[in-house]
């Protein structure tokens, strides 16, 4: 099965109540994984990085307040669906406006105000982002893009170190986010290509959302890049859809909130957090505290199939 993005006027019901597709809401929810991460902060061995986290989750917030999405760019969303419905935000093919270098310089004048992005470390990454001109941070988001859609990176356009790359990543997602949560559309699900990657940007997930309540029990894939969440059955791999050599692990018992679902077939993992089980989970910041989970699962030798966006991969050394 696969997920086409269509316009709303075209809704379908689908399988029973079941939407292919939840686009973000437009009410950014920066602040509650800001909450979610100075809580799970409490006591833990990561805990400079995750209230580090929580401050730039803040940031996030506060810049999307102050700058959304210009009408101009959302009005132009509906066109852009009736030309290309397979993956219309896809970014590699999306032209990216001057509003996403609004959204970064706005993200790097609060994280500069910040105590905790004092360090040497982050202080050298937000100088040479506010130093670099308009080209050399398209290059470098260009290249980044590229890199986490696992496509080839050219030489002109080289990735940029550890944390020039975080920072614009929250700033790519932020647009990316922007985006999505205006774009008039809804899902419809067809026979075709598997349900890998985002069906509105083209990027891997952060991880599964089994949900609660109503929809108790359904798994939601939600995008590293554009946080739209789509479905995808339970019991099969995320990344190579085998349903026959699964394996659960956990580090409490069975009815842990969180959990590691292996795949042998492909020797790859994707996390899925249970809403049923606990009802504060925020899956882009209790991933961030389960990375004990990862060690364990890289002890089994399998790889991670998707991108925590405030912890992104070793991507390779720049020029």
């Amino acid at each position: 099965m696969s997920i086409q993005i269509v316009p709303e006027s075209e809704r379908s019901p689908g399988v029973g109540p079941v939407e292919p597709v939840q686009l973000p809401a437009a009410q950014l929810p920066y602040a509650r994984r800001a909450s979610r991460l100075q809580h799970l902060a409490q006591g833990h061995a990561m805990a400079d990085y995750l209230l580090w986290a929580a401050d730039l989750a803040h940031a996030q917030q506060a810049t999307a307040e102050a700058l959304p999405l210009p009408a101009e760019e959302a009005d132009r969303l509906t066109a852009v669906l009736q030309q290309q419905p397979q993956t219309p935000l896809h970014s590699a093919t999306w032209p990216r406006s001057a509003h996403w270098q609004a959204l970064l310089d706005g993200l790097l004048h609060r994280m500069a105000q910040q105590p905790r992005m004092q360090t040497a470390a982050i202080q050298q990454a937000l100088a040479r982002l506010q130093q670099a001109d308009a080209a050399q941070r398209d290059a470098w988001a260009e290249a980044l893009l590229s890199a986490l859609r696992s496509d080839a990176v050219t030489e002109a356009h080289a990735l940029p170190e550890a944390g020039v790359a975080q920072l614009l990543w929250a700033a790519l997602s932020l647009y990316w986010r922007q985006l999505a949560s205006h774009l008039p559309a809804t899902g419809q699900a067809t026979l075709g290509a598997p349900r890998h990657l985002c069906p509105v940007c083209g990027h891997v997930p952060t991880g599964s959302l089994v949900q609660g309540g109503a929809q108790a029990g359904l798994r939601y894939l939600q995008c590293s890049l554009c946080e739209c969440q789509w479905h995808v059955v339970r019991s099969t791999c995320t990344n190579c859809d085998s349903t026959q050599a699964l394996d659960y692990w956990c580090l409490e018992d069975e009815h842990a909130p969180i959990k590691a679902e292996g795949c042998t077939d492909c020797q790859t993992y994707l996390k899925a957090f249970y809403q049923q089980a606990d009802h504060q989970l925020e899956l882009v910041a209790d991933d961030l505290a389960s990375l004990a989970l990862d060690a364990e699962m890289e002890a089994q030798d399998l790889a991670r199939s998707g991108i925590n966006p405030l912890m992104l991969p070793l991507l390779g050394a720049p020029d």
